[in-house]
Parts: C-alpha cells; sequence; structure tokens
C-alpha cells in the first residue's frame, strides 16, 4: 500500500494558448509591414510619437539616437523639483547661478525667492538662472541634482539620458575612466520623460498646471517680473496639454509635448528640429506627428480582452492528499492581482495591430503545491511586446502523500471493512 502511495513525479511542461484579439471599431489588416510603412515629412533629424498611457512607440525617425535636448531638459528639473521641494521654500542665488547666461530672470546673488515663482520663470520663460539656483537648493549642487537627474531618468526607464545641467545648456563630463559623456538624450527618452510628467507622477497636476499656465507675475526683493508662456503648441490645436521648447547651438531646435483628445494621450519629441531661420519647423511637425496619431490609432481597452477565472481548467497534481476530482488530485487556479510595474488600462493600436492573448499554464504539479503559487501567465501583447500579465496562481495548498496519510487512509479503509 505504502508503495503504491509513492508514484513516480511527472516532469512539469507548459501548455501554450495564444489568441489575437481585435478591438472594436478596429479592422484587422493582413497586408505586410512594407505595404502599411508610413513615411512621414519630417523636419526633425529625431522624432517620436508616444502613447503617452502606456508608452507604446507609435512612429519613430531615429528615435533612438543620442543628441543634445537644450532646454526641453527642464522638464525633468521641473517635474524633480515638484516631487523632492517645497514650493514655500526661499531660494538663495548664488554668485553661480546668477551669472548664467541669457535667456535669464536677472536674479542677483544673495537675493532670495520663492521656489514656486522660480519654477514658473524655469517653465514659462526657460530661465537658466532659475534652473541653476533650484537646482542648487534642491540637490545641493548643480552636480547633486545632477545626480537625481540621471537617476530619476533611470527609475522611469531612461538608460539612453545623461544630464549635467538644470537649465539643458551644452555641457562635457569626464568621469573617474577618463571617458566623456555629453549632457545628451534620444526622442524615445524624453517622450517617456514627458509620460512621466503628464501620466505617472504623483505631481502630474502641478506639474500641468505650471507648464499650461499663460502668464505669472510675482514680485521678490523690491522687483516685480512678469512671465509668459512660450509654448505656442497650447493654442495650435485642440486638446494641447503641455510642452517645452528648447535651442541651443549644437542642439538646434528641440520640443517635447503632449495633447489629449478623444480619450487619447499622446506625446511628441523632436530634437535637432532645424537650426535659424527655421524656428517654425517643429511646430509643424508636431501637427503633423500629433494628427497622424489622432486619424490612425484608436483606444482599445485591455480590460475587454482579459481571461476570466471560469475559464481556467484545475491542474492535475501528482501525489497529491487532497481536492480529488473523478479519482485524480487536481489544483484549482485563479487568477492573482498585479505585480511590479504598472500597467496601462489600453494601448492605442491601428488598424493592422491586433492585441495577442498568450497563456501559458503548467500541465501537471507535484505535491505538495502551496497556496498562491504560481503555475502560469496570461500576457496581452501587441507584435513581441508585452504590455500586461496576469498570474494564474493556485487557491489553496494540497500537501503530498506521507507515511501518516497513508496509515490514517488504511485505518479508514479497515474500519470500514470491520
Amino acid at each position: 500500500m505504502l508503495a503504491s502511495c509513492k508514484a513516480a513525479l511527472f516532469l512539469l511542461c507548459a501548455c501554450i494558448l495564444t489568441v489575437s484579439f481585435v478591438c472594436p471599431g478596429i479592422k484587422a489588416n493582413a497586408q505586410s509591414d512594407e505595404e502599411n510603412s508610413t513615411n512621414l515629412r519630417l523636419y526633425a533629424q529625431s522624432a517620436i510619437l508616444m502613447d503617452a498611457g502606456s508608452g507604446r512607440i507609435l512612429y519613430e525617425k531615429n528615435g533612438h539616437e543620442k543628441k543634445p535636448m537644450a532646454s526641453t531638459t527642464k522638464i525633468m528639473t521641473c517635474i524633480l523639483t515638484l516631487e523632492c521641494g517645497n514650493l514655500e521654500d526661499e531660494v538663495e542665488v548664488s554668485s553661480y547661478a546668477a551669472g548664467m547666461p541669457k535667456v535669464k530672470l536677472g536674479i542677483r546673488q544673495g537675493e532670495t525667492y520663492k521656489l514656486r515663482d522660480l519654477l514658473y520663470s524655469l517653465m514659462l520663460e526657460s530661465h537658466n538662472d532659475s534652473a541653476v539656483a533650484i537646482a542648487e537648493h534642491i540637490g545641493g549642487s548643480t552636480e547633486g541634482f545632477a545626480e537625481m537627474m540621471n537617476q530619476k531618468a533611470r527609475d522611469i526607464g531612461c538608460f539612453d539620458t545623461f544630464f549635467i545641467t538644470p537649465n539643458g545648456l551644452d555641457a562635457t563630463a569626464q568621469n573617474e575612466e577618463g571617458e566623456v559623456r555629453v549632457h545628451s538624450t534620444t526622442a524615445a527618452d524624453l517622450a517617456r520623460i514627458m509620460s512621466y510628467c503628464i501620466m505617472d507622477s504623483p505631481k502630474r497636476e502641478e506639474f500641468l498646471t505650471i507648464t499650461r499656465t499663460p502668464a505669472y507675475q510675482f514680485s521678490s526683493n523690491g522687483r516685480s517680473f512678469s512671465c509668459n508662456n512660450h509654448n505656442a503648441f497650447l493654442g495650435m490645436m485642440e486638446g494641447a496639454l503641455s510642452g517645452k521648447t528648447g535651442f541651443t547651438g549644437n542642439a538646434g531646435y528641440c520640443y517635447v509635448g503632449a495633447l489629449q483628445r478623444d480619450g487619447k494621450t499622446y506625446v511628441v519629441a523632436l530634437l535637432a528640429c532645424g537650426w535659424p531661420n527655421n524656428k517654425s519647423y517643429k511646430w509643424s511637425d508636431t501637427k503633423t506627428l500629433m494628427n497622424y496619431g489622432l486619424e490612425n490609432y484608436e483606444y482599445c481597452s485591455l480590460a475587454d480582452m482579459r481571461i476570466r477565472e471560469e475559464e481556467l481548467n484545475p491542474i492535475p497534481v501528482e501525489e497529491g492528499q487532497t481536492q480529488r476530482i473523478g479519482g485524480k488530485v487536481f489544483a484549482q487556479v485563479t487568477i492573482a492581482g498585479k505585480k511590479g510595474k504598472k500597467e496601462p488600462e489600453g494601448l492605442l493600436l491601428s488598424e493592422k495591430e491586433r492585441i495577442e492573448v498568450k497563456k501559458e499554464l503548467k500541465e501537471s504539479l507535484t505535491a505538495p503545491v502551496n497556496e498562491g503559487e504560481e503555475v502560469g501567465t496570461i500576457s496581452y501583447m501587441v507584435g513581441d511586446d508585452v504590455y500586461g500579465v496576469d498570474y494564474i496562481v493556485t487557491k489553496e495548498r494540497i500537501d503530498a502523500i506521507d507515511f501518516k496519510w497513508c496509515f490514517t487512509k488504511i485505518l479508514e479503509n479497515y474500519i470500514i471493512c470491520w
């Protein structure tokens, strides 16, 4: 009897099921990638159109090439300050901050300003001296603040970005190994940073309030100041949400902007979008990309695609004591909560795209099986990219057959027979 209780172990293997879903309102298109390819006429050397909700890149032109980004840097300076600082703080101006080149507010060494006022100066007028005063206050020095900027970039998944200055002025730095680094990013990383600022940051509402303000006035040190918003895109398209311009001799004209309309949120990032006298190129490219997104993508909710718990079959368990169904032991399974990184609620898809649901479930288990043990996943994918994952886990524990259990069963059978 005991020998029969000790059955041989079975190897675990995966049972994989892949199902494709097309969102309501989006027709499937079987054309080749070559037939579906779109080449927009853009001035920018690097450009990205991103779905801000999911981080999906919807259109790309050299989107992963590293380039200087000028004052678009200041969106990171702003969001980091909002998250780490107190807007009522008094900021004392150093000689280094006061000595920044134009464009500048004109702050003077020894003066004090409210952090809130300096942020409006930073984002509306793009003042370089305000950026340094803010960085020194939050980070202790511009170098300390740059370390915070670079860490924040890594935290949100931007690994091709390197910050040296808080204002975006062209700069290089040498590390301990003698490697020379340039103040730079990619259009993809810049779009990702803006998406974080408007979608995921705990200070996103404050960020939007500042960057959407048409004009701001304040007084300090016996002087009055007026700041006007130079983000002309805010008045160019319905739903324009936020943005930041930039220019240096090395970077050329740069821009990052966001738009929200009909439940869709887009971010456009442009690097090296012309040099003087081509200041308007960035607005043309931004509108081209935004209109492309609005015309070619529809929102698809991941919730509509999710597999329900009742669609999951129980899994056979070898050498298990309980939960017998049809003469075999089965583990009942359920769908657990999400793990780790935040998942989008839905995706923007074009006609040629579809969400694939891929279920991977272990074909069998061997006792003991713990409650909550992960036995499979359900992935929601577009192409090779995974945008959502459900985890399949066991509902309860199943102990392994042992001597005590066998003895109890023998005793129970003996008593029944007797």
